[in-house]
Protein backbone atom coordinates (compact mmCIF):
# COMPACT_ATOMS: atom_id res chain seq x y z
CA UNK A 1 0.00 0.00 0.00
CA UNK A 2 1.34 3.67 -0.86
CA UNK A 3 1.87 5.86 1.95
CA UNK A 4 -0.95 7.41 4.16
CA UNK A 5 -2.82 10.04 3.03
CA UNK A 6 -2.39 13.04 4.99
CA UNK A 7 -5.71 13.28 7.03
CA UNK A 8 -6.83 16.73 7.84
CA UNK A 9 -10.38 17.87 9.37
CA UNK A 10 -12.27 20.73 10.21
CA UNK A 11 -14.65 21.22 13.13
CA UNK A 12 -18.44 20.31 11.97
CA UNK A 13 -20.18 23.09 11.81
CA UNK A 14 -23.46 23.64 13.60
CA UNK A 15 -26.18 24.52 10.98
CA UNK A 16 -28.16 26.33 12.69
CA UNK A 17 -27.51 29.30 10.19
CA UNK A 18 -25.26 30.13 6.95
CA UNK A 19 -21.67 30.09 7.53
CA UNK A 20 -19.64 33.24 7.95
CA UNK A 21 -16.08 34.25 7.92
CA UNK A 22 -14.79 32.36 10.86
CA UNK A 23 -16.34 29.39 9.69
CA UNK A 24 -14.34 29.77 6.43
CA UNK A 25 -11.71 31.06 7.89
CA UNK A 26 -11.04 27.41 9.48
CA UNK A 27 -12.19 25.80 6.10
CA UNK A 28 -9.36 27.77 4.07
CA UNK A 29 -6.58 27.22 6.01
CA UNK A 30 -7.43 23.16 6.26
CA UNK A 31 -7.87 23.47 2.37
CA UNK A 32 -4.12 25.28 2.19
CA UNK A 33 -2.80 22.75 4.17
CA UNK A 34 -4.05 20.08 2.20
CA UNK A 35 -3.63 21.15 -1.04
CA UNK A 36 -0.30 22.07 -0.14
CA UNK A 37 0.51 18.66 1.02
CA UNK A 38 -0.80 17.71 -2.72
CA UNK A 39 1.64 19.90 -4.08
CA UNK A 40 4.77 17.74 -2.42
CA UNK A 41 3.46 14.97 -4.65
CA UNK A 42 1.86 13.28 -1.10
CA UNK A 43 -1.62 11.54 -0.77
CA UNK A 44 -3.92 13.56 0.71
CA UNK A 45 -7.78 13.38 2.40
CA UNK A 46 -9.62 16.46 4.06
CA UNK A 47 -12.67 16.36 5.77
CA UNK A 48 -15.49 18.83 6.33
CA UNK A 49 -18.83 18.64 7.65
CA UNK A 50 -21.79 19.42 9.52
CA UNK A 51 -23.33 19.20 13.17
CA UNK A 52 -26.99 18.18 12.56
CA UNK A 53 -28.22 17.14 16.40
CA UNK A 54 -28.54 19.12 19.67
CA UNK A 55 -30.86 21.06 21.50
CA UNK A 56 -29.69 24.63 19.14
CA UNK A 57 -30.24 22.83 16.13
CA UNK A 58 -33.39 22.17 17.65
CA UNK A 59 -34.20 25.23 18.43
CA UNK A 60 -33.45 26.98 15.61
CA UNK A 61 -35.61 24.49 13.47
CA UNK A 62 -38.49 25.26 15.00
CA UNK A 63 -38.22 29.08 15.21
CA UNK A 64 -37.99 28.56 11.08
CA UNK A 65 -41.31 26.81 11.67
CA UNK A 66 -39.73 23.35 10.10
CA UNK A 67 -38.70 20.13 11.71
CA UNK A 68 -34.93 19.97 12.28
CA UNK A 69 -34.34 17.60 9.25
CA UNK A 70 -35.89 19.48 6.86
CA UNK A 71 -34.37 22.32 8.57
CA UNK A 72 -30.86 21.26 8.09
CA UNK A 73 -31.14 19.74 4.63
CA UNK A 74 -31.91 23.35 3.22
CA UNK A 75 -29.06 25.17 5.00
CA UNK A 76 -26.52 21.95 3.97
CA UNK A 77 -27.49 22.32 0.24
CA UNK A 78 -28.46 25.94 0.22
CA UNK A 79 -26.50 27.81 2.44
CA UNK A 80 -22.85 25.05 3.13
CA UNK A 81 -22.06 23.87 0.41
CA UNK A 82 -22.31 27.20 -1.84
CA UNK A 83 -20.38 28.57 0.48
CA UNK A 84 -17.67 26.54 0.20
CA UNK A 85 -17.74 27.12 -3.64
CA UNK A 86 -17.42 30.87 -3.04
CA UNK A 87 -14.23 30.01 -1.34
CA UNK A 88 -13.16 27.45 -3.31
CA UNK A 89 -12.78 24.11 -1.23
CA UNK A 90 -11.47 21.14 -2.53
CA UNK A 91 -12.87 19.04 0.22
CA UNK A 92 -12.45 14.84 -0.31
CA UNK A 93 -15.94 14.16 1.68
CA UNK A 94 -17.97 16.31 3.59
CA UNK A 95 -20.01 14.15 6.39
CA UNK A 96 -23.58 15.05 7.74
CA UNK A 97 -24.00 13.50 11.49
CA UNK A 98 -27.82 12.22 10.18
CA UNK A 99 -26.53 10.27 7.76
CA UNK A 100 -26.67 6.27 8.78
CA UNK A 101 -22.95 5.53 8.06
CA UNK A 102 -22.45 8.18 11.14
CA UNK A 103 -25.18 7.58 13.43
CA UNK A 104 -25.15 4.11 13.05
CA UNK A 105 -20.92 3.50 14.09
CA UNK A 106 -22.08 6.24 16.85
CA UNK A 107 -24.65 3.79 18.54
CA UNK A 108 -22.11 0.85 18.18
CA UNK A 109 -18.93 3.05 19.70
CA UNK A 110 -21.46 3.95 22.88
CA UNK A 111 -22.72 0.91 23.06
CA UNK A 112 -19.17 -1.10 23.59
CA UNK A 113 -18.16 1.81 26.37
CA UNK A 114 -21.51 1.10 28.18
CA UNK A 115 -20.80 -2.63 27.79
CA UNK A 116 -17.45 -2.28 29.33
CA UNK A 117 -18.62 -0.28 32.07
CA UNK A 118 -17.41 3.32 31.26
CA UNK A 119 -21.13 4.13 30.99
CA UNK A 120 -22.76 4.43 33.90
CA UNK A 121 -26.19 6.26 34.93
CA UNK A 122 -26.81 9.39 36.86
CA UNK A 123 -28.15 12.53 38.25
CA UNK A 124 -27.07 16.13 37.23
CA UNK A 125 -27.92 19.28 37.60
CA UNK A 126 -26.09 22.11 36.46
CA UNK A 127 -25.86 25.30 34.44
CA UNK A 128 -25.96 24.83 30.48
CA UNK A 129 -25.09 26.87 27.69
CA UNK A 130 -27.60 25.96 24.95
CA UNK A 131 -24.94 27.63 22.36
CA UNK A 132 -22.17 25.89 23.62
CA UNK A 133 -24.88 22.80 23.71
CA UNK A 134 -22.45 22.19 27.05
CA UNK A 135 -22.84 22.67 30.97
CA UNK A 136 -20.67 25.42 32.55
CA UNK A 137 -17.92 25.05 34.87
CA UNK A 138 -17.35 28.15 37.68
CA UNK A 139 -14.70 29.34 35.56
CA UNK A 140 -16.50 29.62 32.22
CA UNK A 141 -19.39 31.54 33.77
CA UNK A 142 -19.80 35.62 33.80
CA UNK A 143 -21.76 36.83 36.55
CA UNK A 144 -24.13 40.07 36.02
CA UNK A 145 -24.36 42.88 38.77
CA UNK A 146 -27.83 41.60 39.39
CA UNK A 147 -26.96 37.74 39.47
CA UNK A 148 -27.63 36.75 36.00
CA UNK A 149 -25.03 34.15 34.99
CA UNK A 150 -23.59 33.86 31.34
CA UNK A 151 -21.77 32.10 29.24
CA UNK A 152 -17.98 33.62 28.75
CA UNK A 153 -18.31 32.97 25.14
CA UNK A 154 -21.50 33.85 23.53
CA UNK A 155 -22.87 36.26 26.14
CA UNK A 156 -26.27 34.52 26.73
CA UNK A 157 -28.04 33.70 29.98
CA UNK A 158 -27.25 29.84 31.24
CA UNK A 159 -30.11 27.84 31.89
CA UNK A 160 -30.58 25.75 34.81
CA UNK A 161 -30.84 22.05 33.98
CA UNK A 162 -31.54 19.29 36.09
CA UNK A 163 -31.60 15.44 34.51
CA UNK A 164 -31.13 11.39 34.81
CA UNK A 165 -28.98 10.72 32.47
CA UNK A 166 -25.77 8.45 31.34
CA UNK A 167 -22.29 9.53 32.39
CA UNK A 168 -19.29 8.67 30.78
CA UNK A 169 -16.28 7.94 33.05
CA UNK A 170 -13.92 10.53 32.48
CA UNK A 171 -12.49 11.36 35.18
CA UNK A 172 -10.55 7.94 34.76
CA UNK A 173 -8.82 9.09 32.26
CA UNK A 174 -7.52 12.12 33.27
CA UNK A 175 -3.70 10.26 34.52
CA UNK A 176 -3.51 9.01 31.18
CA UNK A 177 -4.44 12.17 28.69
CA UNK A 178 -1.50 13.73 30.98
CA UNK A 179 0.95 10.80 29.78
CA UNK A 180 -0.37 11.74 25.92
CA UNK A 181 0.62 15.60 26.30
CA UNK A 182 3.80 14.31 27.80
CA UNK A 183 4.72 11.65 25.50
CA UNK A 184 3.26 13.51 22.50
CA UNK A 185 4.21 17.38 23.20
CA UNK A 186 2.70 18.40 19.68
CA UNK A 187 -0.44 16.60 20.17
CA UNK A 188 -1.73 20.04 21.32
CA UNK A 189 -1.08 23.38 19.88
CA UNK A 190 -0.16 25.68 19.41
CA UNK A 191 1.65 25.97 22.81
CA UNK A 192 -1.08 28.20 24.46
CA UNK A 193 -3.38 25.97 23.62
CA UNK A 194 -1.54 22.95 25.27
CA UNK A 195 -0.40 24.94 28.29
CA UNK A 196 -4.28 25.56 28.68
CA UNK A 197 -5.40 21.89 28.49
CA UNK A 198 -2.96 20.47 30.77
CA UNK A 199 -3.79 22.95 33.45
CA UNK A 200 -7.44 22.24 33.25
CA UNK A 201 -6.55 18.21 33.20
CA UNK A 202 -4.44 18.84 36.24
CA UNK A 203 -7.57 20.26 38.09
CA UNK A 204 -8.94 16.85 38.06
CA UNK A 205 -12.06 16.01 35.32
CA UNK A 206 -15.66 14.90 36.42
CA UNK A 207 -17.39 12.53 34.67
CA UNK A 208 -19.07 13.80 31.92
CA UNK A 209 -22.92 13.48 31.33
CA UNK A 210 -23.33 12.40 27.27
CA UNK A 211 -27.05 11.93 26.87
CA UNK A 212 -30.12 13.95 27.13
CA UNK A 213 -33.47 13.33 27.60
CA UNK A 214 -35.16 16.29 27.56
CA UNK A 215 -35.40 16.83 24.04
CA UNK A 216 -35.57 14.17 21.22
CA UNK A 217 -33.30 15.53 18.25
CA UNK A 218 -30.13 13.22 18.40
CA UNK A 219 -28.56 10.04 17.81
CA UNK A 220 -30.88 7.01 20.05
CA UNK A 221 -29.18 5.93 22.93
CA UNK A 222 -29.08 2.17 21.94
CA UNK A 223 -29.98 0.56 25.56
CA UNK A 224 -32.55 3.56 26.60
CA UNK A 225 -34.62 4.89 23.65
CA UNK A 226 -35.60 7.51 26.18
CA UNK A 227 -32.13 9.09 25.83
CA UNK A 228 -30.45 11.22 23.12
CA UNK A 229 -26.72 10.92 22.57
CA UNK A 230 -25.10 14.82 23.75
CA UNK A 231 -23.99 16.06 20.83
CA UNK A 232 -20.20 16.47 21.45
CA UNK A 233 -20.13 13.10 21.78
CA UNK A 234 -21.98 12.57 18.34
CA UNK A 235 -20.04 15.15 17.00
CA UNK A 236 -16.73 14.20 17.74
CA UNK A 237 -17.11 11.02 16.00
CA UNK A 238 -17.41 11.85 12.79
CA UNK A 239 -13.45 12.13 11.94
CA UNK A 240 -13.64 8.45 12.27
CA UNK A 241 -17.03 7.35 11.31
CA UNK A 242 -16.16 9.22 7.66
CA UNK A 243 -12.74 7.28 7.91
CA UNK A 244 -14.20 3.78 7.76
CA UNK A 245 -14.68 2.87 11.46
CA UNK A 246 -16.72 0.60 11.80
CA UNK A 247 -17.60 -0.01 8.52
CA UNK A 248 -14.70 -0.25 6.26
CA UNK A 249 -11.53 -1.44 8.48
CA UNK A 250 -9.62 -1.29 5.51
CA UNK A 251 -10.30 2.30 4.78
CA UNK A 252 -10.06 3.12 8.45
CA UNK A 253 -6.88 1.60 8.49
CA UNK A 254 -5.31 3.79 5.68
CA UNK A 255 -6.44 7.01 6.98
CA UNK A 256 -6.39 6.94 10.73
CA UNK A 257 -5.29 8.17 12.66
CA UNK A 258 -5.79 11.95 11.20
CA UNK A 259 -2.56 14.09 11.01
CA UNK A 260 -4.67 17.49 11.78
CA UNK A 261 -8.09 18.35 13.74
CA UNK A 262 -8.26 21.80 12.86
CA UNK A 263 -10.75 23.83 15.97
CA UNK A 264 -11.73 27.19 17.02
CA UNK A 265 -9.95 28.02 20.61
CA UNK A 266 -13.66 27.88 22.15
CA UNK A 267 -13.88 24.15 21.38
CA UNK A 268 -10.52 23.17 22.29
CA UNK A 269 -11.30 20.69 25.33
CA UNK A 270 -13.64 18.97 23.55
CA UNK A 271 -11.07 17.92 20.90
CA UNK A 272 -7.92 17.92 23.16
CA UNK A 273 -9.68 16.29 26.24
CA UNK A 274 -13.03 14.77 26.16
CA UNK A 275 -12.43 13.68 22.38
CA UNK A 276 -8.69 11.41 22.85
CA UNK A 277 -10.45 10.19 26.14
CA UNK A 278 -12.85 8.29 24.44
CA UNK A 279 -10.73 6.97 21.80
CA UNK A 280 -8.18 5.63 24.53
CA UNK A 281 -11.49 4.14 26.40
CA UNK A 282 -12.29 2.75 22.86
CA UNK A 283 -8.69 1.29 22.20
CA UNK A 284 -8.59 3.61 19.40
CA UNK A 285 -5.25 5.62 18.19
CA UNK A 286 -5.31 8.89 18.51
CA UNK A 287 -4.97 11.69 16.05
CA UNK A 288 -1.68 13.13 16.28
CA UNK A 289 -2.10 16.80 16.40
CA UNK A 290 -5.65 18.77 17.95
CA UNK A 291 -4.04 22.55 16.40
CA UNK A 292 -6.44 25.23 17.80
CA UNK A 293 -6.53 28.95 16.62
CA UNK A 294 -7.90 32.30 17.45
CA UNK A 295 -11.08 33.67 16.66
CA UNK A 296 -12.27 36.68 14.14
CA UNK A 297 -12.76 39.80 15.67
CA UNK A 298 -14.75 42.46 13.86
CA UNK A 299 -15.05 45.68 15.80
CA UNK A 300 -12.72 44.16 19.04
CA UNK A 301 -15.63 41.39 19.20
CA UNK A 302 -16.21 37.56 18.43
CA UNK A 303 -17.86 37.41 15.18
CA UNK A 304 -21.59 36.01 16.52
CA UNK A 305 -24.69 34.69 14.80
CA UNK A 306 -27.00 35.52 17.73
CA UNK A 307 -25.81 39.37 17.38
CA UNK A 308 -26.02 39.53 14.11
CA UNK A 309 -22.57 40.16 13.54
CA UNK A 310 -21.11 37.49 10.94
CA UNK A 311 -20.05 38.52 7.61
CA UNK A 312 -21.06 36.01 4.97
CA UNK A 313 -17.97 34.47 3.08
CA UNK A 314 -20.10 35.62 -0.43
CA UNK A 315 -20.22 39.22 0.97
CA UNK A 316 -15.98 39.58 0.31
CA UNK A 317 -15.75 36.99 -2.97
CA UNK A 318 -18.89 38.58 -5.08
CA UNK A 319 -15.43 41.86 -4.86
CA UNK A 320 -12.36 40.41 -3.73
CA UNK A 321 -12.60 36.98 -5.69
CA UNK A 322 -11.95 34.04 -3.94
CA UNK A 323 -8.41 33.99 -4.05
CA UNK A 324 -7.91 37.39 -2.31
CA UNK A 325 -10.14 35.99 0.51
CA UNK A 326 -8.08 32.83 0.95
CA UNK A 327 -4.41 34.82 1.02
CA UNK A 328 -5.86 37.45 3.25
CA UNK A 329 -6.52 35.84 6.17
CA UNK A 330 -3.78 33.48 6.08
CA UNK A 331 -1.19 36.27 5.17
CA UNK A 332 -2.23 38.61 8.12
CA UNK A 333 -3.41 36.87 10.72
CA UNK A 334 -1.19 34.30 13.16
CA UNK A 335 -3.21 30.92 12.78
CA UNK A 336 -3.38 30.17 16.02
CA UNK A 337 -3.87 33.85 17.78
CA UNK A 338 -7.05 35.98 17.01
CA UNK A 339 -7.25 38.56 14.52
CA UNK A 340 -9.25 41.49 13.60
CA UNK A 341 -11.05 41.70 10.38
CA UNK A 342 -11.59 45.38 8.40
CA UNK A 343 -12.43 46.26 4.58
CA UNK A 344 -10.16 48.46 4.77
CA UNK A 345 -7.67 46.82 5.62
CA UNK A 346 -8.72 44.08 3.39
CA UNK A 347 -9.01 46.73 0.15
CA UNK A 348 -5.49 47.59 1.11
CA UNK A 349 -3.80 44.33 1.26
CA UNK A 350 -5.21 43.37 -2.14
CA UNK A 351 -4.27 46.49 -3.83
CA UNK A 352 -0.96 46.30 -2.20
CA UNK A 353 0.37 43.10 -2.48
CA UNK A 354 -2.10 41.33 -5.02
CA UNK A 355 -2.83 43.99 -7.90
CA UNK A 356 0.17 46.31 -7.81
CA UNK A 357 2.58 43.41 -6.35
CA UNK A 358 1.93 40.59 -7.90
CA UNK A 359 -0.25 41.15 -10.33
CA UNK A 360 1.48 44.21 -11.79
CA UNK A 361 4.44 42.30 -11.95
CA UNK A 362 3.20 39.61 -14.44
CA UNK A 363 1.55 42.27 -16.60
CA UNK A 364 4.52 44.33 -16.93
CA UNK A 365 7.03 41.36 -17.57
CA UNK A 366 4.51 39.58 -20.07
CA UNK A 367 4.30 43.07 -21.61
CA UNK A 368 8.06 43.57 -21.92
CA UNK A 369 8.40 39.84 -23.52
CA UNK A 370 6.03 40.39 -25.92
CA UNK A 371 7.05 44.08 -26.93
CA UNK A 372 10.49 43.08 -27.38
CA UNK A 373 10.47 39.37 -27.98
CA UNK A 374 7.02 38.80 -29.98
CA UNK A 375 6.67 37.19 -26.47
CA UNK A 376 8.94 34.42 -26.85
CA UNK A 377 10.94 34.22 -23.71
CA UNK A 378 14.78 34.57 -24.74
CA UNK A 379 17.90 32.84 -23.78
CA UNK A 380 19.31 34.07 -20.67
CA UNK A 381 23.03 34.25 -21.55
CA UNK A 382 24.23 37.23 -18.93
CA UNK A 383 23.64 35.29 -15.36
CA UNK A 384 25.42 38.02 -13.02
CA UNK A 385 25.50 38.83 -9.41
CA UNK A 386 21.81 40.27 -9.41
CA UNK A 387 20.46 37.08 -10.99
CA UNK A 388 22.11 34.58 -8.51
CA UNK A 389 21.04 36.88 -5.74
CA UNK A 390 17.76 36.14 -6.89
CA UNK A 391 18.30 32.84 -7.35
CA UNK A 392 19.59 32.32 -4.28
CA UNK A 393 16.63 34.34 -2.75
CA UNK A 394 13.89 31.84 -4.47
CA UNK A 395 15.84 28.39 -3.06
CA UNK A 396 15.48 30.28 0.39
CA UNK A 397 12.04 31.14 -0.17
CA UNK A 398 10.74 27.91 -1.10
CA UNK A 399 12.91 26.56 2.12
CA UNK A 400 11.05 28.81 4.29
CA UNK A 401 7.81 28.65 3.18
CA UNK A 402 7.33 24.25 2.74
CA UNK A 403 8.94 24.56 6.71
CA UNK A 404 6.16 27.20 7.43
CA UNK A 405 3.37 25.39 6.31
CA UNK A 406 4.95 21.73 8.93
CA UNK A 407 4.12 24.32 11.59
CA UNK A 408 0.82 25.58 10.49
CA UNK A 409 2.31 29.28 10.37
CA UNK A 410 0.63 30.17 6.93
CA UNK A 411 1.60 33.99 7.61
CA UNK A 412 4.90 33.26 7.35
CA UNK A 413 5.02 31.50 4.51
CA UNK A 414 3.05 33.91 2.56
CA UNK A 415 5.31 36.68 3.62
CA UNK A 416 7.98 34.64 2.26
CA UNK A 417 6.14 34.59 -0.90
CA UNK A 418 5.38 38.08 -0.94
CA UNK A 419 8.66 38.93 0.52
CA UNK A 420 10.13 37.12 -2.89
CA UNK A 421 7.72 38.67 -5.58
CA UNK A 422 9.15 42.70 -4.25
CA UNK A 423 12.37 41.50 -4.64
CA UNK A 424 11.56 40.57 -8.33
CA UNK A 425 10.10 43.90 -8.48
CA UNK A 426 13.09 45.52 -6.70
CA UNK A 427 15.37 43.73 -9.25
CA UNK A 428 13.15 45.00 -12.14
CA UNK A 429 13.02 48.40 -11.13
CA UNK A 430 16.98 48.73 -10.78
CA UNK A 431 17.59 46.86 -13.80
CA UNK A 432 15.40 49.26 -15.84
CA UNK A 433 14.89 46.43 -18.97
CA UNK A 434 12.76 49.48 -20.98
CA UNK A 435 15.84 51.59 -21.10
CA UNK A 436 17.88 48.20 -22.21
CA UNK A 437 16.11 47.42 -24.81
CA UNK A 438 16.35 51.00 -26.38
CA UNK A 439 20.30 49.69 -27.15
CA UNK A 440 20.70 47.24 -29.69
CA UNK A 441 23.99 46.12 -28.11
CA UNK A 442 22.35 44.72 -24.82
CA UNK A 443 20.22 42.58 -26.49
CA UNK A 444 21.88 39.55 -24.24
CA UNK A 445 21.29 41.41 -21.08
CA UNK A 446 17.72 42.77 -21.58
CA UNK A 447 17.15 38.68 -22.35
CA UNK A 448 18.50 37.56 -19.09
CA UNK A 449 16.21 40.69 -16.85
CA UNK A 450 13.11 39.25 -18.86
CA UNK A 451 14.01 35.68 -18.47
CA UNK A 452 15.04 35.64 -14.74
CA UNK A 453 11.84 37.23 -13.57
CA UNK A 454 9.76 34.87 -15.51
CA UNK A 455 11.36 32.32 -13.87
CA UNK A 456 10.82 33.37 -10.59
CA UNK A 457 6.89 33.96 -11.50
CA UNK A 458 7.35 30.25 -12.62
CA UNK A 459 8.35 28.91 -9.16
CA UNK A 460 5.28 31.50 -7.75
CA UNK A 461 2.78 29.73 -9.42
CA UNK A 462 3.50 26.89 -7.71
CA UNK A 463 3.86 28.57 -4.15
CA UNK A 464 0.93 30.49 -5.06
CA UNK A 465 -1.32 26.84 -5.83
CA UNK A 466 -2.19 25.38 -2.79
CA UNK A 467 -3.77 28.91 -1.22
CA UNK A 468 -4.51 31.11 -4.58
CA UNK A 469 -5.30 28.45 -7.22
CA UNK A 470 -7.35 30.18 -9.58
CA UNK A 471 -4.68 33.14 -9.84
CA UNK A 472 -1.79 30.51 -9.70
CA UNK A 473 -3.45 28.62 -12.63
CA UNK A 474 -3.75 31.81 -14.62
CA UNK A 475 -0.29 32.78 -13.89
CA UNK A 476 0.59 29.09 -15.52
CA UNK A 477 -0.84 29.89 -18.38
CA UNK A 478 0.62 33.43 -19.17
CA UNK A 479 4.01 32.12 -18.52
CA UNK A 480 2.98 29.12 -21.63
CA UNK A 481 4.34 26.61 -18.84
CA UNK A 482 1.93 24.15 -18.94
CA UNK A 483 2.92 23.27 -22.69
CA UNK A 484 6.72 22.75 -21.64
CA UNK A 485 6.50 22.23 -17.92
CA UNK A 486 3.36 20.22 -17.83
CA UNK A 487 -0.27 20.85 -15.38
CA UNK A 488 0.56 23.00 -12.67
CA UNK A 489 -0.65 20.65 -9.72
CA UNK A 490 2.22 17.91 -11.10
CA UNK A 491 4.75 20.43 -9.80
CA UNK A 492 6.03 19.47 -6.47
CA UNK A 493 6.61 22.56 -4.49
CA UNK A 494 9.74 21.20 -2.81
CA UNK A 495 11.42 21.08 -5.92
CA UNK A 496 10.24 25.30 -7.04
CA UNK A 497 13.33 26.47 -5.94
CA UNK A 498 15.31 24.77 -8.31
CA UNK A 499 16.56 27.26 -10.88
CA UNK A 500 15.83 27.21 -14.31
CA UNK A 501 13.20 25.09 -15.06
CA UNK A 502 11.05 27.82 -17.43
CA UNK A 503 12.94 27.02 -20.77
CA UNK A 504 13.43 29.50 -23.18
CA UNK A 505 11.01 29.36 -25.94
CA UNK A 506 7.97 29.13 -23.79
CA UNK A 507 5.63 31.37 -25.03
CA UNK A 508 3.93 34.75 -22.76
CA UNK A 509 0.65 36.00 -23.03
CA UNK A 510 -0.24 39.03 -21.11
CA UNK A 511 -4.33 38.52 -20.83
CA UNK A 512 -5.84 39.66 -18.61
CA UNK A 513 -5.05 41.01 -15.17
CA UNK A 514 -4.74 38.66 -12.06
CA UNK A 515 -5.91 41.01 -9.58
CA UNK A 516 -8.15 43.40 -11.15
CA UNK A 517 -8.04 46.92 -9.85
CA UNK A 518 -11.21 47.72 -7.79
CA UNK A 519 -12.46 50.81 -8.06
CA UNK A 520 -15.62 50.64 -6.15
CA UNK A 521 -15.51 50.73 -2.21
CA UNK A 522 -16.23 47.69 -0.50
Amino acid sequence: MSEKPYYVTTPIYYVTAAPHIGSAYTTVAGDVLTRWHAQRGERKWYLTGTDEHGEKVLRSAQAQGMSPQEWTDKLVEEAWKPAWVDVDIAYDDFIRTTEPRHTERVQEFVQALYDQGDVYKGEYEGLYCVGCEEFKLPADIRTDEDGTQRCMIHGTELETVSETNYFFRLSAYADRLLALYESQPDFVAPASARNEVVSFVKQGLQDLSITRSTFDWGIPVPWDKDHVLYVWVDALLNYATAAGYGKDPERFAELWPADVHLVGKDILRFHAVIWPAMLIAAGIPVPKQVFAHGWLLVGGEKMSKSKLTAIAPKEITDHFGSDAFRYYFLRTIQFGSDGSFSWEHLNAVYTSELANGLGNLASRIAAMVGKYFDGVLPEPTDHGPAEQALADKLAETVTTADQAIDTLAFHDALAAINDLVGAVNGYVSEQEPWKVAKDEAQRERLATILYTSAEVLRAVAVLHHPTMPKTAAKLWTLLGAEAKLGPLADQHVQDAGTWGQLPAGSTLTKGDALFPRLTEEA
